[in-house]
């Protein structure tokens, strides 16, 4: 038996706080109890009480005679930690507090709920709040509503977690709306000892939930709800989880010495989360919606068993009744990571055999304003057949020859004999409402709009993209950590925290990187000789502490082919760094020998409260401007790099774009590895730049040709 059974699943229940007075919390909850129909003994505490709402009071829970499995209580702070203290002594295993004044207003209210947390993780009981909007169960062998909703969804087989209170109410009127049910439902509130990994968990046992949705506003476990997750999320057993966070904002990005820093911020530490979870990110409640009930139906496969059918590509099969509902299908098809399927020969004599001639047989597949039941039926009978189509999504439009009921049973007729997903938009309510209600019974999730019902197709594209992922061998890395020690441990000595040029060159190299020759030169004529003798061509570049983006000062000159060249590169470097900043400590300019050409990249690393985060993408000047970058929270494995690679829009370039050599991806997966390793086994390091890193062709490796590291100390933490 789970621990939090006795929260969701409980045999009797006792409202510590119940009222007769209407409009307060306590008498309200207890009231939804009653009005829901709920299946188990309930018990109202209060001691100035004979009844609530025509129920038997008790003026405390010792004076309950039976056992107890649920408290809820309604009281403030003070009278809450005694309350807890009495169903501990109860043997009471479930407690949700309602009350608000705990750790949200600080002071005592956070030293009480502190207190609450230590008694009942002592006595082995769970607690949901405080300051939450209670716990719902609509399963009809519970038919639980202990919250102040008033209202008691239907239930279903979606599971909601939310960290608001007030949007609960709002989420709640809204699926009624939709004609959406719930198996769970619940606001954590201060989540004091429940969180959204526990029940993240308990929901993926639960038989009644096929799909999770979840509001959040701030994660406590960063690493470790990557793992759990991920499990959840992958496998046979997979359950899909959809999270709705506020703050899509850049909020937390910061003033940094590294571009990395500069572009990482809370939001790029959700976003990694949630990919290395296989969570799916939604932008809105209506996504969060539309999404889950494509995850929540299961269809009718041919055995006559229902089933989650997941498209095993992205191509799309239109078919529709008005050609503009089609072209909006389109357009967001294509934006949603998902190709509009080119049909076979045979699918397109086919179609024509059985379409008049002024429908259109090419995808989107236009049967026109007409169309009866038998038209839809045999459009959709042959793209869903053709190999080159992964799922299909038909729309209809209601004509007044139009028969949605008829429509609607043809194509569960269709789709009985296909693995392929189908997915409907019905448009309109009234006169579709017959159809759209059939397919909902037979497993089929219908939409209103075609954009809706395309963007959810792509997020089945997405899940199943995330069940069937790579699994590649991972790298045998040997690296050189007490050399590495040793070069952050002088500079932490003297109390610096930029390394200099040669320094990061040399910690770079003890994890294997590979780095060009370079010297440091105190004046143009030792440019010249450490230019000869490492042989041209060389790249020069301004050192100093202060000068931290050398382009910007004029610092860098490439190409360097002679010694007076070098001399010339020399002086200018030098005088464009004074003149870009007077007071500027220059050590010298690194003489390097010139890589070979590559495709420039950036790889970099912020320490973040939940740990390294890791960022790849497009490098060299235009990385702030483009932007064109992904992160992951550290430490990862191959795997983790191959995905980050393949997921910014440059990726085309490093896979040979219009002619260029396709690059060493598998280096490049190599170089992200390393740097998590270094990121997690120095925690000195606060922010580091690789940029550019420089990939060359297939099987040539790469190349570091620039890189920046910060550490930290006690007074930059």
């Amino acid at each position: 038996m789970n621990s939090l059974d006795a929260i969701f699943s409980p045999e009797s229940v006792v409202i510590v706080g119940a009222s007769n007075t209407p409009g307060k919390v306590g008498h309200d909850i207890f009231a939804n109890i009653l009005r829901g129909g709920y299946t188990g003994t309930l018990y109202p505490v209060n001691p100035k009480a004979r009844s609530i709402l025509s129920v038997k009071a008790y003026p405390t829970i010792s004076d309950i005679p039976d056992p107890i499995d649920l408290a809820i209580i309604i009281l403030p702070p003070g009278a809450s930690l005694a309350a807890v203290e009495e169903s501990v002594r109860k043997g009471i295993k479930g407690i949700v507090i309602v009350s608000a004044g705990f750790k949200e207003v600080g002071g005592e209210g956070l030293e009480i709920e502190n207190k609450i947390v230590s008694i009942c993780r002592d006595a082995g009981v769970r607690l949901v709040g405080p300051n939450c909007l209670g716990v719902i169960n609509p399963v009809s062998s519970v038919s639980l509503n202990a919250s102040f909703s008033a209202r008691m969804p239907e239930a279903g087989n979606i599971s909601f977690i939310s960290q608001s209170g007030a949007l609960c109410t709002a989420v709640l009127d809204f699926a009624a709306d939709r004609d959406i049910g719930f198996s769970k439902f619940i606001s954590i509130g201060n989540k004091a000892d429940v969180d959204e990994l526990d029940l993240l968990q308990y929901l993926h046992e639960d038989r009644d939930t096929a799909v999770i949705m979840l509001y959040l506003e701030e994660l406590k476990r960063g690493r470790e709800f990557i793992s759990i997750v991920k499990e959840i999320t992958s496998g046979y057993r997979s359950t899909p989880v959809l999270v709705i966070k506020s703050g899509r904002t850049r909020e937390g990005a910061r003033a940094a010495a590294s571009h990395t820093g500069a572009l990482a911020g809370t939001e790029a530490v959700y976003d990694a989360i949630f990919k290395q979870a296989g969570i799916i990110r939604v932008d809105s409640i209506d996504e969060l919606f539309d999404f889950a009930n494509a995850f929540a139906y299961k269809q009718e496969s041919a055995l006559g068993k229902r089933v989650r059918k997941l498209p095993t590509g992205n191509r799309v099969a239109i078919v529709t009744n008005a050609g503009g509902p089609g072209i909006l299908a389109t357009d967001m098809t294509v934006s949603s990571d998902l190709e509009l399927a080119s049909f076979s020969k045979e699918t397109l004599e086919y179609l024509a055999s059985y379409l008049p001639s002024a429908a259109n047989v090419h995808n989107p597949v236009d049967i026109i304003g007409d169309a009866s039941q038998d038209r839809y039926e045999n459009a959709l009978k042959a793209v869903i057949r053709d190999e080159g189509v992964d799922g299909a999504l038909v729309i209809l439009t209601p004509q007044s020859m139009t028969n949605a009921l008829a429509t609607a049973e043809a194509i569960v007729r269709v789709a009985r004999d296909s693995r392929k997903p189908i997915l409907c938009c019905f448009m309109g309510i009234i006169d579709v409402s017959a159809g759209v209600k059939y397919l909902q019974e037979y497993g089929y999730p219908v939409y209103r709009f075609p954009e809706n019902a395309a963007k959810a197709f792509g997020v089945l594209y997405k899940y199943a993209k995330w069940l069937h992922r790579e699994h590649l061998s991972q790298f045998d890395l040997i690296h050189d950590k007490e050399q590495a020690d040793r070069v952050i441990a002088q500079y932490l000595t003297a109390g610096k925290t930029v390394l200099g040029e040669m320094d990061c060159t040399e910690l770079l190299k003890s994890y294997g990187f590979h780095v060009l020759a370079s010297q440091l030169a105190k004046s143009e004529d030792e440019a010249a000789e450490i230019a000869e003798n490492i042989t041209f061509p060389v790249v020069m570049k301004i050192v100093s502490p202060q000068i931290l983006h050398k382009t910007d000062a004029g610092g860098v000159v490439v190409g360097i082919k002679n010694k007076e060249d070098a001399k010339t590169a020399f002086r200018e470097i030098m005088e464009g760094a004074n003149k870009f900043n007077p007071d500027a400590v220059i050590d010298g300019v690194m003489v390097e020998k010139m890589a070979n050409r590559g495709e420039e990249v950036i790889l970099g690393m912020s320490r973040m409260p939940y740990g390294p985060l890791l960022m790849f993408g497009l490098g060299g000047i235009f990385v702030e401007v483009f932007q064109d970058v992904v992160f992951r929270l550290g430490a990862i494995g191959r795997n983790e790099a191959h995905r980050m690679i393949r997921e910014i829009k440059g990726y085309r370039l490093l896979d040979g774009f219009r002619g260029r050599p396709k690059a060493d991806i598998e280096a490049l997966e190599k170089a992200i590895v390393i740097l998590s390793d270094m990121a997690a086994n120095h925690p000195e390091i606060k922010e580091m730049d690789i940029n550019p890193l420089l990939v060359h062709p297939e099987g040539e490796g790469t190349t570091v040709a620039d890189c920046r590291i910060i550490l930290k100390t006690t007074d930059n933490i």
